[in-house]
């Protein structure tokens, strides 16, 4: 490959390079770069796109903006790559956020200093309906949804490298977990019984299942004479409706042991589903599942996240339905359970996951281990 610079203006520059004549016609074939700055600048752009093409790197630049990518992006790619409920996050940040941002830069010219300048941004005044920031949290989203879009970008050719991979993205500040002792998770349950909320609340202390695996659960998944549960669907709530679905990962669909609270209470609640099945008649809609409404539809997960925040209110506790999951977990560790039964029980993708979340069960495990070990080596030392 061969070509040369041509000066087009005070500080504009035209890098100019010869490529091999049409196969078709035979005829000379040429592509002009413009390049802003000084001979160096020109020279410099010159030698890299002549690497490229002997490379074979090279990637011809776009006149498509970063807008116009990302939204076919989301149609044609990340809708039926994620889950609805994950597209529609997917689609909020990339509409409200990335779009109205940075969507009129050719994607061919994004540079990393301006997808860090959008972070900076965003922590500083990011938020649409008040004055202030997003949280570091958030901004980590954003990055990592740009990211994989620009992923895919560089994979078609639109891009030789994605500009997210130069920028650091905002550390979050862990927030610290919030879990109930044995005698808070009691009184808890003491204060939803009869109400609708009571087993979803106690099969979340007592097996660390999701919210929407709960809520999924259908009674051919369940064996009380074992004592055993299985996770194969999971519920969930999109801007379309309720939807059941696979479990989100090959872990996540899991067999569970249950105590024998659990299974004491959820003989009671089948007989009880069975009297207002009996009581509705033609009106029951059967989808077979253990936590269902009062006519056997499916519990709308907000519906039970707020009812769940009122009791919480009502009884002086600051909880996420979710934290009755750690507390779950958290149990397990602090009781001495082995972090891979412990994981296998949450369903984690590994067991760095659980043990990476709920490190600070660890230093206590860590001192009960100590004091086992010391333990059996005095008596062993006074034999």
């Amino acid at each position: 490959m061969k070509g040369h610079i041509r000066q087009r203006g005070r500080s504009s520059w035209a890098v100019v390079v010869d490529l091999s004549p049409d196969p078709a016609t035979g005829k000379r074939r040429r592509k002009w770069y413009s390049v802003k700055g000084g001979k160096r600048a020109a020279q410099r752009e010159l030698n890299r796109v002549l690497h490229e093409l002997d490379e074979g790197n090279h990637v011809e630049p776009s006149r498509l903006t970063v807008g116009e990518y990302l939204d076919s992006w989301l149609e044609d790619h990340a809708r039926h790559a994620v889950s609805a409920k994950t597209f529609e996050r997917y689609a909020e940040i990339v509409r409200k956020h990335l779009i109205p941002a940075l969507g009129a830069r050719p994607i061919a010219k994004l540079a990393p200093i301006e997808v860090q300048a959008y972070y900076g941004k965003a922590l500083a005044e990011g938020r649409r309906r008040a004055a202030g920031g997003l949280s570091a949290q958030t901004v980590k989203h954003h990055h990592r949804v740009f990211s994989q879009a620009l992923r895919q970008a560089v994979r078609l050719q639109l891009l030789q490298r994605n500009p997210c991979d130069a920028v650091d993205p905002p550390r979050p500040v862990r927030r610290e977990m919030q879990t109930l002792d044995y005698e808070q998770s009691a009184a808890l349950l003491k204060a939803a019984e009869g109400g609708r909320s009571y087993l979803p609340i106690l099969l979340a202390l007592t097996t660390g299942m999701r919210r929407g695996e709960i809520l999924g659960l259908r009674w051919r998944d369940v064996d009380l004479k074992h004592g055993v549960l299985s996770v194969a669907q999971t519920l969930e709530q999109t801007q379309d409706g309720l939807d059941f679905k696979a479990p989100k990962t090959p872990r996540s669909r899991r067999s569970i042991e249950l105590t024998e609270t659990t299974i004491l209470a959820l003989r009671t609640h089948r007989a009880r589903q069975a009297e207002e099945k009996l009581r509705a008649g033609r009106a029951w809609h059967d989808h077979d599942l253990v936590c269902a409404r009062e006519l056997g539809e499916p519990m709308i997960p907000r519906d039970l996240t707020k009812a769940f925040q009122r009791l919480c209110r009502r009884e002086g506790f600051m909880l996420r339905f979710h934290d009755l999951r750690h507390t779950h977990i958290s149990h397990l560790l602090a009781e001495g359970t082995h972090p891979k039964i412990a994981s296998e029980r949450a369903g984690h993708a590994s067991v760095a996951v659980t043990l990476d979340v709920y490190s600070h069960v660890i230093p206590g495990m860590q001192r009960d281990a100590a004091d086992k070990v010391d333990a059996a080596l005095r008596r062993a030392l006074e034999e």
